[in-house]
C-alpha cells in the first residue's frame, strides 16, 4: 500500500508457525517484481541449505501457481523470476558465521531479505545491507526472539522509527493454517524462556532454573521396561570437575536413563581417575548390554581415544550447541521422550540446580551442576534429531 511505502525496512517478529517466512518471502519477491527489471536480489539465511529447504522451495512452489516463471540455477545459488516481461534475479546467500561477510563482499543490491536474522552475525547483516545501494532498495528482516540484549533487537527493533522501519509482530493467531488443535500442542510442548520466545513471541532474558518443566514425580520412574530396541551411552568428561555417564535405552519411543556413573575427584579426597579407570567403569555401567554408541564431549580426545583403541564400542563426538541443546532437552521433557530410573540421583539432584548466569547479557547457563545436565544434552542433540531441523513436532505428530 502506498501508506507503506515511505519506510526503509520492514521487520517481522514474534512466536514460531506465525506465518512470517511465507508471508515475507511472498511479499518480497512480489514488491521486488513491481519495482525493478533486470534488478539483483540476496535472499540470506543462516546456511544456504536451510535457506533453500525452508524459503525457497515453498516460495517456487506458490510463484509457479501464481503464474510467475521461475528458473533455478542450484550449483550456482540464484533462481531467476520472470512475469510480464519483467526478471529479475535472488541469489542466495548463508551467514553462519562471521567469516560469512567476506561471501556477499563485492555485489550490487536492489534489496535484501534476512530470513532468521537473530542467528546471524552481524558482520554479515551489516555487509549486506551496504550491498543495498540502488536506488528505491529496501531492507527485509524476519526472525525468531531471542534475549533482549541481542543486537538485532537493541539495534533496529527498539529502533524501528529511528530506522524508518515498519515493524510487524506475529502471534500464532495471524496463521489461518493452524487449527485450535496445532496451536494447542505447540503451547504445551514448551516451557520456561522456549515459551516465552517461541509460543508468546517475546524478547524475553532467561532467569531461574534452566529445566522449570522437570517434575521429579513426573519423569522420575520407579520401574523401567525389561526390555529395549536400543542402547545409547553419553558422557561427559571431567579430570577434575566430574567425570558423568548415563546408559539409555528405547522402548515404545521412550527413551529411560537406566542407570549412569558419576565420579567427582573433590568429593572423593581429590583422587583423579585416568582414562583407563574410567573406561572401566564404562565397561561396568554397559556390562550385559549391546551399545550402539558413546557419544563423548568432544573436548575429551584422550578419553575418546581410549574408547577407540580398546577397540570394544563405537564413538561419537557430541555435538556442544549449549542453548540449542538445552531447547531440545527441554522439548523432550515436555513430550515425555526422556524418562529417568530412581537410581539416576544425580541427574535427578542437577535437575533442581542447573540454573541461568543472570549477571551475563545472553543465554549461558552457570558452570555449575551441570556435568550429569551436559551428557543429557548430549545424548538427546544425538538420539532426537529427526530430521534436519532438529524440530520435535515432526515426530510427535508421529506418535500421535
Amino acid at each position: 500500500m502506498k501508506k507503506y511505502s515511505s519506510y526503509d525496512a520492514i521487520i517481522c517478529d514474534g512466536a514460531i508457525r506465525s506465518g512470517k517466512t511465507v508471508s515475507m518471502s511472498i511479499g518480497f519477491v512480489m514488491w521486488a517484481m513491481s519495482r525493478f527489471k533486470n534488478g539483483t536480489f540476496a535472499l540470506c539465511g543462516k546456511t544456504v541449505t536451510s535457506l533453500r529447504r525452508n524459503v525457497v522451495s515453498p516460495l517456487l512452489d506458490t510463484l509457479n501457481t501464481l503464474d510467475f516463471t521461475c528458473s533455478e540455477k542450484v550449483s550456482k545459488n540464484y533462481f531467476d523470476v520472470s512475469v510480464c516481461g519483467i526478471s529479475n534475479r535472488f541469489y542466495l546467500f548463508g551467514g553462519k558465521d562471521e567469516g560469512s561477510s567476506a561471501l556477499i563482499q563485492g555485489i550490487t543490491l536492489c534489496g535484501v531479505f534476512f530470513d532468521e536474522v537473530a542467528l546471524m552475525p552481524r558482520s554479515f547483516v551489516e555487509q549486506a545491507l551496504a550491498r543495498c545501494s540502488i536506488n528505491g532498495s529496501k531492507l527485509w528482516f524476519n526472525c525468531n526472539p531471542d534475549n533482549p540484549y541481542h543486537w538485532f533487537y537493541r539495534e533496529w527493533i527498539l529502533k524501528s522509527k529511528e530506522k524508518n522501519a515498519l515493524y510487524l509482530h506475529f502471534t500464532m493467531e495471524d496463521n489461518p493454517s493452524l487449527s485450535h488443535n496445532i496451536k494447542e500442542r505447540y503451547k504445551r510442548m514448551y516451557s520456561g524462556i522456549f515459551y516465552d520466545r517461541f509460543v508468546l513471541g517475546k524478547w524475553t532474558v532467561s532467569s531461574g532454573i534452566v529445566y522449570p518443566m522437570f517434575d521429579k514425580s513426573h519423569h522420575v520412574v520407579k520401574r523401567i521396561p525389561n526390555s529395549f530396541s536400543r542402547y545409547i551411552v553419553s558422557c561427559d568428561y571431567g579430570i577434575i570437575n566430574p567425570t558423568s555417564m548415563g546408559l539409555w535405552g528405547l522402548n515404545d519411543g521412550i527413551w529411560f536413563r537406566i542407570n549412569e556413573y558419576y565420579y567427582s575427584s573433590r568429593e572423593n579426597g581429590n583422587k583423579l581417575h585416568t582414562d583407563e579407570e574410567y573406561y572401566q567403569s564404562l565397561e561396568e555401567l554397559t556390562r550385559g548390554y549391546d551399545i550402539e554408541t558413546i557419544i563423548v564431549d568432544p573436548s575429551a580426545s584422550s578419553f575418546i581415544e581410549c574408547i577407540r583403541r580398546h577397540n570394544h564400542f563405537n564413538v561419537t563426538k557430541a555435538n556442544n550447541d549449549v542453548l540449542n541443546g538445552i531447547r531440545r532437552v527441554s522439548d523432550a521433557l515436555n513430550q515425555d521422550l526422556i524418562l529417568f530410573s530412581e537410581r539416576c540421583q544425580n541427574s535427578i539432584r542437577e535437575f533442581s540446580q542447573y540454573c541461568w548466569n543472570e549477571k551475563l547479557n545472553n543465554d549461558t547457563p552457570l558452570k555449575q551442576h551441570d556435568h550429569a545436565m551436559d551428557d543429557i544434552r548430549y545424548f538427546v542433540t544425538y538420539a532426537l534429531r529427526f530430521n534436519s531441523n532438529d524440530d520435535f513436532f515432526c515426530y510427535s505428530l508421529a506418535r500421535d
